[in-house]
């Protein structure tokens, strides 16, 4: 009669054929296929239709780096980096500066700390076409809800949408709002991480709270705001929901983003090969930026 096979076997055979070696490539074949089908086609597909001139949705010839050309003498193109480069810069700083305080200030295990946190990440979980409808009605000029404030104090009801820096620094502020939570979170992470013997030792010398904070939480926690800025900063530059509900990139091109105008270019003006070239110098941007915070998350503290 035969036996039930033991592990031992079975990982002996396995050994005794060769499969042993191949077992790991073989259990990261989904994953791949994944990574092949969902980002590195489209890259090679975005990296060809950028080479290319489109009429009606085909190809109609090649035109190699015409297009690449095209992006950096269109004043439009420009001033959609230039919008995008100041959106990513406030919000990023913003939001860093907000998350560290609030990390801070939650940072010890009190009465009630806990259900604070849960509350502050409470805009992060929200799908941000939601927050731009949400945001939408808040800063309608007739029946929103800074509108109805503003009449209920005999004020004029403030006009965000209609002009561009109040467009602009209304998107702003919507931002700020819905991931603030994020930087939060893992500031949070890294100070609950630090060692506790260097804050014992300054509590020993008599330091103060800001001389601590300066001289030993900065420091050790300078990775992680790193890790945290570079993940946001990719996040941001590639914003789009928010701002095609909340201003469609208006009004004029006060927050016409990179992503909003690549996204004219193709849909409205059919523009297949202009839109590929741009979009795909934002994806090699995003990829280097990426590959700098994946560096960073390997290196290991000295």
């Amino acid at each position: 009669m035969a036996t039930a096979m033991t592990p031992s076997a079975t990982v002996r055979r396995l050994r005794g054929s060769g499969l042993d070696a191949a077992v790991p490539y073989l259990m990261l074949g989904p994953a791949l296929f994944l990574v092949l089908g969902v980002i590195v086609y489209p890259l090679i597909q975005g990296l060809r239709s950028s080479t290319g001139f489109y009429r009606f949705g085909r190809e109609v010839r090649s035109v190699g780096l015409d297009n690449y050309r095209q992006a950096f003498g269109d004043p439009a193109f420009l001033e959609a980096l230039a919008t995008t480069a100041r959106f990513v810069f406030l919000v990023v700083t913003i939001e860093t500066i907000l998350g560290l305080a609030l990390a801070l200030l939650v940072a010890r295990e009190r009465r009630f700390i806990r259900r604070i946190r849960a509350t502050l990440i409470l805009p992060m979980i929200v799908t941000p076409v939601v927050v731009g409808i949400v945001f939408r009605l808040i800063y309608a000029s007739d029946v929103g809800l800074l509108a109805s404030l503003a009449h209920a104090v005999g004020l004029e009801a403030p006009q965000i949408l209609s002009s561009g820096s109040g467009a602009f620094w209304g998107l702003v502020f919507l931002d700020v709002w819905e991931w603030t939570p994020l930087l939060f979170l893992i500031l949070l992470a890294g100070i609950q991480s630090m060692p506790v013997e260097p804050f014992e030792a300054a509590r020993v010398d008599g330091a103060g709270a800001w001389r601590t904070f300066v001289d030993h939480t900065l420091p050790l926690l300078r990775p992680t705001i790193l890790v945290a800025v570079t993940l946001r900063a990719i996040d941001a530059l590639t914003t789009f929901d928010q701002v095609y509900v909340l201003t469609h990139g208006g009004p004029g091109t006060s927050t016409q983003l990179i992503s909003i105008y690549g996204y004219q270019t193709f849909f409205q003006f059919q523009q297949v090969g202009y839109a590929a070239a741009m979009l795909f110098m934002v994806a090699l941007v995003v990829m280097v930026a990426a590959g700098f915070a994946v560096g960073l998350m390997r290196r290991r503290p000295s």
